[in-house]
């Protein structure tokens, strides 16, 4: 029924203040009141209506996408939105386009790589949207590795230019979005190569195609890499392939902030520190984590509505059936997914103050903490997207086969998420760099370095390495001190043992290879732990509105007591805890469950997704999920006619046993 609740029965069993807890999600009253303006304000525009996406062939979806990147950006134009106001407003509309690296890629490099002379000429352009940028990077060949580029950028002295140039089919730029169709420019990176000799890999400024009629310029062939994983998905957007063939480009066009090229080729390092483009990459690894946070939150609110919705089983006497989310099992797989969303919710919100603190010592010509941020932006981008992930393909199967359904929003979700785990740096060469910061922090404590930030532990090592866990009933798993300790403790012996192997071997990097499996270990340990000591920080702060903070404190050790159960062989093997401690874990973990699921869908409801963003019949927000999926149903495109096309040609034939004569 239209205007009905049908989830009403289970908001009105909230013990907390909704409301308030929408603020703490979002981070501030004024994040808040903005997203919530510009969710709604996407919802209610018909122009970015997203339901019939997955039912789209390639060049329709492709050309809808185009529709609406113009139509945001007209919207953006005449509300004059600021550019916070503008990023949300493109968040909402929920749709890969090839603005993505426009906007994400292309204006942050030329701000963060670009000189002053560069921005002020760039930068305008880039804003008023009268270039589309796109970032080349990544080859055909080569991805993490990005010293192996290939593609050349040689410098000739007589005509002043740069010679951009694909000197192998493994050199073909591979991936950028936009670049496919739609970029005018792009940030190529290629070997610099001055007089014969190289300089490493840089960031040029390349015009791609004419901006009077959009064709390739010469000596640039350029094209779509093909259809990607999912229905919608990515096939919204552009991904290209291109290849240069001696293109030449002005001097200038050499992003020179770091390093200059003079008129006579000469490689002239700039006062400004090399060590400050990372600043950029701890802004776009912060911002993966905090994407990972929300995608997260929408696999779980779509989950969580459902659960509560779906009934199985369980009548007694013809009475109504239990309602799945009452389930042990299903509470067991749904509720740490549920603590998940809110523990990368804030260290998210950590990672934004750890950009601001690296940035400020960056400009002050403090480096003393930038090898610790960029292996902990590294670790955590690694550790929440691969969780989030595994997350909503797990909030697919609580659903049951309805989540299989394209409506479902799942497999949609699933889709345009997953790439998170390679883009930016592969998941698992990430963490082997994590590992190898934390193999020359164990290194170095001997010598007396003290660890820094997240690090700073394991400048306890000896402590450490002989404490036994204090818990003696379930309750005291709820102490912080007591969790806190057990997971420094299993990261810091766990990285020690590494250590002691690392130190068999004649050759390090023959030890580093052989005992890759179990420095990656080592590394999601310490990720771990970084999240678990944020949540921890977090309910440290006054937070606002009756019972806000009790189903924090619930889901943070819902949080911590599965990664305890998930990880049973590290905190055993290593000493950390008993078996007995174990299962009193495991009690105090059933007893959070009960304690969660009377609020489960007022703490999913604080997420404040509007269903538009959703983008789920079984998450909708009423709870209407039955004549919504039926009604649903009939929009394809295969129910049009009632007997199919086809029918007669192969079908009929068949039934009537004269398929010989048939003509198939």
């Amino acid at each position: 029924m239209e205007g009905v609740d049908h989830l009403a029965h289970e908001r009105n069993k909230t013990e907390f203040d909704v409301d308030a807890m929408k603020i703490v999600w979002a981070g501030s009253r004024h994040a808040f009141e903005l997203s919530d303006r510009m969710a709604r304000l996407v919802a209610s525009d018909p122009a970015f209506r997203k339901d019939d996406r997955t039912r789209l062939g390639r060049k329709e979806l492709f050309k809808n996408t185009l529709r609406k990147a113009a139509h945001a950006w007209k919207r953006i134009l005449e509300l004059r939105l600021t550019e916070e106001e503008a990023g949300q407003l493109r968040k909402f509309v929920d749709e890969p386009s090839f603005t993505d690296l426009h906007w994400e890629m292309f204006v942050p490099a030329i701000k963060g790589q670009g000189t002053d002379e560069q921005q002020q000429k760039w930068l305008p352009l880039a804003y008023k949207m009268q270039i589309i940028g796109s970032y080349a990077q990544t080859e055909l060949g080569h991805g993490s590795n990005v010293q192996g580029l290939e593609t050349t950028a040689t410098f000739d002295p007589e005509t002043d230019e740069f010679v951009i140039n694909s000197p192998t089919l493994t050199s073909s730029k591979w991936w950028p979005g936009g670049l496919g169709r739609i970029s005018t420019h792009a940030i190529v990176y290629a070997r610099l190569i001055t007089n014969g000799q190289e300089h490493g890999v840089h960031g040029f400024i390349v015009q791609l195609r004419s901006l009077d009629d959009h064709m390739p310029l010469p000596g640039i062939t350029m094209g779509d890499i093909g259809m990607k994983f999912g229905n919608g998905a990515y096939n919204t957007m552009d991904n290209g392939v291109s290849k240069f063939d001696h293109v030449r480009i002005p001097r200038n066009q050499m992003l020179m902030r770091v390093l200059q090229v003079t008129r006579e080729g000469k490689c002239v390092q700039s006062n400004v520190p090399r060590q400050l483009i990372y600043g950029t990459m701890v802004f776009v690894r912060q911002t993966i984590v905090a994407n990972a946070s929300t995608a997260l939150s929408r696999a779980v609110c779509i989950a969580t509505r459902y659960s509560a919705v779906r009934r199985q089983f369980g009548s007694r006497e013809g009475g109504m059936e239990t309602q799945v989310i009452d389930y042990k099992t299903q509470q067991s797989r749904l509720f740490p997914l549920l603590a998940s969303a809110y523990a990368f919710r804030f260290v998210g919100e950590w990672l934004k103050w750890l950009y601001t603190d690296v940035t400020q010592r960056l400009q002050a010509n403090d480096f003393s903490t930038l090898p610790e941020a960029h292996a902990c932006t590294a670790g955590l981008k690694s550790l929440t997207t691969a969780a989030t992930a595994d997350a909503i393909e797990e909030c697919r199967k609580l659903c049951g086969g309805h989540g299989y359904l394209c409506a479902s929003g799942l497999p949609e979700l699933f889709a345009v998420y997953v790439p998170a785990c390679t883009y930016e740096g592969d998941n698992v060469v990430l963490l082997l760099q994590v590992a190898r910061f934390l193999m020359k922090t164990v290194s170095q404590l001997d010598s007396g370095k003290k660890p820094v930030g997240t690090t700073a532990y394991l400048g306890r090592v000896q402590d450490l390495l002989h404490c036994c866990c204090d818990v003696q009933r379930a309750e005291d798993w709820l102490k912080p001190g007591v969790v806190l300790e057990a997971f420094e403790a299993r990261s810091a012996r766990m990285c020690v043992a590494c250590a002691k192997n690392l130190s068999k071997f004649e050759n390090p990097e023959d030890g580093f290879a052989e005992l890759s499996a179990d420095l990656v270990e080592a590394a999601v340990a310490h990720c771990q732990l970084i999240v678990v000591s944020k949540f921890i920080d977090k309910l440290q702060q006054d937070i606002p509105g009756k019972g806000v903070k009790q189903q924090l404190q619930n889901l943070c050790y819902i949080y911590v007591l599965n990664l305890v159960h998930k990880y049973l062989g590290d905190f055993l093997s290593t000493g950390c805890i008993t078996p007995k401690q174990t299962s009193l874990a495991n009690d105090q973990l059933r007893s959070l469950y009960s304690q969660i699921r009377p609020n489960a869908i007022a703490l999913v409801d604080a997420f404040n997704h509007t269903d538009h963003y959703l983008g789920s019949v079984l998450g909708r927000s009423d709870g209407n999920v039955y004549p919504k999926l039926y009604e649903e149903a009939w929009k394809d495109p295969l129910n049009d006619s009632v007997v199919p096309d086809g029918y007669h040609e192969y079908v009929h034939p068949m039934l009537k046993q004269q398929l010989r004569n048939a003509r198939l």
